[in-house]
This record gives structure tokens, C-alpha cells and sequence, in this order.
């Protein structure tokens, strides 16, 4: 598969392998050289509300939420 570099230096990712890599909007690519070659890589970033999405409603409370997103103050 072939993508042309635009004049702004992008790149669309061909859509097959979006799909294939389950690349979606906001997908976070780290990229480096090998070689000559470039290489992206998904990260395994969250960001804080990520990490506790689906949580509210689930038995925990608030302060126990933000600890673990602050870490324990003392």
C-alpha cells in the first residue's frame, strides 16, 4: 500500500490497515527511524479519565477515584 506525504508533511494512513491495526481518531503513534524505515507504534497511553471510565455507579466512591488518579496525599 502506497500514501503520498502532503505538503505539510501528513500522511492518511490507508483505511485496510486502520481497520486491520484498530487505529481509530485520537489514537496516539509513536514514531521512530530503523534503518531508513520509519516505524509508528500504538502507545498504551490513557489519559486519567480513560483509566476510570465505567467506574461511577460501580461501588466505589469519589475520594477513592481521585486517590487513585492523584495518589495518595499522605
Amino acid at each position: 500500500m502506497q500514501a503520498k506525504v502532503a505538503e505539510r508533511g501528513q500522511v492518511t494512513i490507508p483505511k485496510a490497515l486502520r481497520e486491520r491495526l484498530g487505529i481509530q481518531p485520537g489514537t496516539i503513534l509513536e514514531f521512530t527511524e530503523e534503518a531508513g524505515r520509519l516505524i509508528a507504534v500504538k502507545t498504551d497511553q490513557q489519559d486519567a479519565l480513560d483509566r476510570v471510565y465505567g467506574t461511577i455507579g460501580q461501588g466505589r466512591h469519589t475520594d477513592a477515584i481521585l486517590e487513585e488518579l492523584r495518589g495518595s496525599t499522605s
